[in-house]
């Protein structure tokens, strides 16, 4: 576990194999943000751009970057993916709807996949999964102007970690619209305010802070968390200095949550996530390098997107991109970014980023003044090492 007491040494700035432990950390619980700021640029920024961090208000980003700068968000949005339900047995279940498989023969990516147009991949909740061919009655099944879902089977693959139903409403509702009528905001683990099929008085709270002002296209079970910091002050002070704007959709999976397990990272397996770059912003990438400008990533999901282009050469498709130090960076120059969870992926995709000891020193800082962790807290800015990690 790292040692992020005052005065705790840091990390040799030589080149070494990293592993799990290196990326461990003790986290006092009441820093873990358990509701939004009451204004989204209102939370706070700790600037680590330099060795010396500087703590800042996130509305003061503008001015930290330059003209001719491209900001790059992940327009993804956040559905109600989140849905309760029964067997035919009468025992509880929960699913959550990973991905959403249309009517699109030879295509298995993103939220397009060969089948019938209702069918899903979810995680499923219960104390004795059913059989392949079982329906399962969601917000009281069909009958009762719910829906009934039947499994197909595992995915994607027979020994798959997620299941495949097909959905079937009273109104041959789409998965879409069953989803927005019946489900719940699916909210991070760490989040101890759990929605559940009866009221929740957090909802409407978090129906609008639980996503960005520019989400746009649906197919996510979490948010890009960095991006809930901007509001319209903050874009319009962003146009009014010359800093140009485009996105990519990266619909983030459940498995952001998930910590990584093994102690040798080469052994860990990375979830996989669906990406798309529209050719507006292949052309504002090429506009940004052209004028000698910066890629300014928001989101740790944006890097993984505009990264996964620059190795593979596709634009859309479905990435499982590991990012941990000695990695090589291709388009991001600087990125906004939340506070991240021990042992994680993107713990070690920040390491890797602005370095690990500098990465170490900042979460020290963090904690020492008291900064809000994880999806509702506060955000950093960082720029990309250009050594060793």
């Amino acid at each position: 576990m790292t040692d992020f007491s005052p005065g705790a040494a840091s990390a040799p700035h030589a080149p070494r194999v990293f592993t799990l432990s290196d990326f461990d950390f003790s986290l006092p619980p009441e820093l873990i943000a358990q509701h939004p700021a009451p204004e989204r640029s209102a939370s706070r920024l700790l600037d680590g751009r330099a060795m010396q961090p500087v703590d800042r208000i996130f509305r003061e980003l503008p001015g930290l970057l330059r003209e001719g700068d491209l900001l790059v968000f992940n327009d993804t949005r956040v559905v109600k993916a989140r849905i309760f339900g029964e067997k035919a047995s009468g025992g509880k279940l929960e699913l959550l709807i990973e991905r959403v498989l249309q009517a699109e023969a030879g295509n298995d990516t993103g939220g397009t996949a060969s089948g019938t147009g209702n069918e899903v991949v979810a995680h499923m909740k219960v104390s004795k999964k059913p059989l392949p061919g079982s329906v399962v009655h969601m917000a009281g099944g069909r009958q009762a102007g719910g829906f009934d879902a039947q499994l197909l089977g595992r995915w994607p693959t027979e020994d798959g970690p997620l299941f495949r139903f097909a959905l079937h409403g009273p109104a041959g509702e789409s998965p879409w619209e069953l989803m927005d009528r019946h489900g719940h905001l699916p909210l991070p683990p760490y989040i101890e305010r759990h929605q559940n099929s009866d009221h929740d008085p957090d909802e409407a709270e978090d129906s609008q802070r639980y996503q960005t002002v520019f989400a746009r296209n649906p197919g996510a079970v979490a948010a890009p968390t960095a991006a809930l910091h901007f509001d319209e002050g903050v874009l319009a002070d962003l146009a009014a200095r010359g800093i140009e704007r485009a996105s990519v959709t990266l619909h983030v999976g459940a498995g952001t949550f998930q910590p990584c397990k093994t102690e040798n990272l080469a052994e860990h397996q990375m979830h996989s996530e669906w990406y798309e770059i529209p050719l507006a912003t292949l052309a504002a990438l090429e506009r940004c390098r052209q004028r000698g400008g910066r890629v300014v990533a928001v989101g740790t999901t944006t890097v993984r997107t505009l990264e996964s282009w620059a190795k593979t050469g596709r634009a859309t498709g479905d990435t499982n991109i590991f990012i941990t130090p000695g990695f090589a960076f291709q388009v991001v120059d600087v990125l906004v970014t939340n506070f991240h969870l021990p042992k994680s992926t993107l713990m070690m995709l920040v390491s890797a980023f602005a370095g690990y000891a500098h990465i170490m020193g900042l979460y020290r800082h963090a904690i020492a003044q008291q900064y809000r962790f994880f999806s509702y807290g506060d955000a950093m800015l960082l720029e990309r090492a250009r050594g060793t990690p």
